[in-house]
């Protein structure tokens, strides 16, 4: 891996703000790095408000599509709330269904079928509306490209409101509302909004037609915390104060849905990590072996005893797709080794079996293996899908442009995409993408990087240290746990592998005689060797606590030795 030492900043800045906020100055140092210049600003970082959310009406479109909702009310016309699959989206739904719902009784939900419909808007979801009388589709997390699915929509005489925050194209649907920070005319002032999050800011504009607060909507934010920990976005400004009010809901009174799932995993305080890796999968297991409707059901439940049964489904999900990605990333692997000729800047595989649900985390897990951009196709009906991931640095976005005359259909993010593309087009795609990719990358980033906060001593390390770094949660994109490294260490003879294959190493660690302190580093454990060698190392770590039979010590979180 690379080691990449921040910046540090000016040593009269540190010494201003230490001396602000009382701190000593490697604190100070930290705040620096994350944007955080004054006392007001540090206020603000570490107890966010509420009051600190933005006006909604700064959105564009916005007052037209709470005039568009509010007619609807006044002439009773049904209203369909449409999202797409992943967690993103199904909160998204269960966010809007369930606040309109509380004043207005005509509304219904629809999620489209991964395998039938595919992502986003589609064309029997809107024969579905026609069909069942609905004139009024609030489309949540997709939509932003669906010129021909809104143009179809109207034809029929149905009005559309969408609440988007994938960018968009050169051209907007003709929708009656298209709220989506990512606009080039939207002036809102925070444009890294998940799909949910855009949602949420719907919810705070309907809440002025009911003389409500931003109070009344606190019930809301865990699924708005769970949609910014999964879609990774940044949890920086106002996502940070979603995601901050957000767990404390998770924690402390969360939806009856969520209490559920907790209650199955039997946790007492979950991190936005939890979020991530234990609340998310469930609910995106359902779209990815049945469909995203039991998780919106799951999640707008009311019943604990119900919810416990659907919980319980959803867990059975969950742990068939775990056994599927493992089985296909398997295979994927072994196609990878026995194709692997010359060295290539992509990673892409195809196989017709493949189920479509799971080929995002498989991608995922490739590009882990790999480090390099990667696509995963398999067939879908009569055309190739593929879930796209890329390496950090990477616009794996724009990459997938300059192949688009290869491409039917592509949507997502910097990091990760889908598309959709014809099997006889398949080849000339392969080349198109690693000729783009090759031509376009930075050799370097093709190498795992670790980002340094700061040099430090096993010394300065403290329980107030500590306590202190806890506060800057929630942690994620643009403010991620602080990383640290240190010179100079020793192990004190007790290093050894653990787990399975003895794949992660564990040791106690010293640096000039300082007190000893424990290590684990997960799938470190081919650096055993470095350590029993009895000289000196480099390490660089975050830090955690570690409980073991009822003690509490802080550890350090290996991530890699040198």
């Amino acid at each position: 891996m690379r080691w990449t030492l921040k910046p540090k900043p000016e040593p009269k800045q540190i010494e201003e703000l230490s001396k602000a906020l009382k701190v000593d100055g490697l604190v100070a140092q930290l705040l620096l790095q994350r944007g955080i210049n004054t006392y007001e600003e540090a206020k603000k970082f570490f107890r966010p408000e509420l009051s600190d959310l933005h006006d909604p009406f700064l959105m564009k479109d916005m007052d037209l599509a709470l005039a568009r909702i509010e007619k609807a009310i006044i002439k009773e016309e049904n209203i369909l709330v449409y999202g797409d699959y992943d967690v993103d989206g199904t909160t998204a739904v269960a966010l809007v269904s369930a606040y309109l719902l509380q004043h207005y009784p005509n509304v219904a939900t629809y999620i489209p079928d991964r395998y039938d419909e595919g992502y986003g808007i589609s064309f029997k979801g809107i024969d579905f509306a026609e069909d069942n009388g609905f004139s009024l589709i609030i489309a949540l997390d997709c939509g932003v490209k669906a010129i021909d699915k809104v143009g179809y929509a109207i034809e029929k005489g149905i009005d559309f409101i969408i609440c988007d925050h994938h960018r968009p194209g050169d051209q907007l649907p003709n929708a009656i509302a298209v709220l989506d920070p990512k606009r080039d005319d939207c002036p809102y002032p925070y444009d890294e909004l998940c799909g949910c999050g855009v949602g949420f800011k719907l919810l705070q504009a309907l809440a002025t037609i009911y003389g409500e607060t931003i109070d009344d909507l606190i019930p809301f934010l865990d699924l708005v915390a769970t949609a910014i920990g999964a879609d990774i976005v940044p949890i920086t400004g106002e996502n940070r104060t979603l995601a901050y009010f957000g767990l404390q809901v998770i924690n402390t009174d969360p939806r009856i849905g969520f209490k559920a799932i907790i209650n199955q995993i039997k946790k007492k305080e979950l991190t936005i990590t939890d979020v991530v890796f234990i609340i998310a999968p469930r609910i995106n297991a359902a779209g990815r072996m049945k469909h995203g409707q039991y998780a919106v059901n799951l999640l707008t439940e009311t019943k604990l005893e119900q919810a416990e049964v659907m919980a319980k489904e959803i867990e059975q999900f969950n742990l068939d797709r775990r056994n599927l990605d493992q089985k296909i990333t398997l295979q994927a692997l072994n196609q990878i080794r026995e194709n692997r000729e010359e060295e290539k800047y992509t990673t892409v595989v195809y196989h017709d079996s493949w189920h479509k649900g799971v080929i995002g985390i498989v991608a995922s897990r490739l590009t882990e293996t790999y480090y390099r951009p990667t696509l995963v196709f398999t067939k879908s009906g009569d055309k190739l899908a593929a879930s796209a991931r890329s390496v950090k640095g990477f616009d794996v976005y724009n990459a997938l442009q300059g192949c688009s005359e290869y491409i039917e259909q592509f949507g997502g993010h910097k990091y990760a995409a889908g598309l959709t593309l014809s099997e006889k087009q398949y080849d000339g795609f392969k080349r198109q993408f690693e000729k783009v990719v090759s031509d376009t990358i930075d050799p370097n980033l093709l190498f795992p990087e670790i980002k340094v906060d700061s040099l430090i001593t096993l010394a300065q390390i403290t329980p107030k240290l500590y306590r202190i770094i806890r506060q800057f949660a929630p942690f994620g994109p643009g403010n991620m746990t602080p990383v640290f490294m240190a010179q100079g260490l020793k192990d004190t003879g007790y290093a050894k592998g653990v787990g399975e294959d003895e794949k992660h190493l564990k040791a106690t660690i010293t640096q000039n005689g300082s007190p000893p302190i424990g290590g684990i580093g997960f799938n470190l454990g081919d650096s055993l060797p470095i350590l029993k060698k009895g000289g000196t190392f480099n390490a660089v770590f975050s830090i955690e606590e570690n409980e073991w039979n009822g003690n509490v010590s802080l550890q350090l979180k290996l991530k890699d030795i040198k």
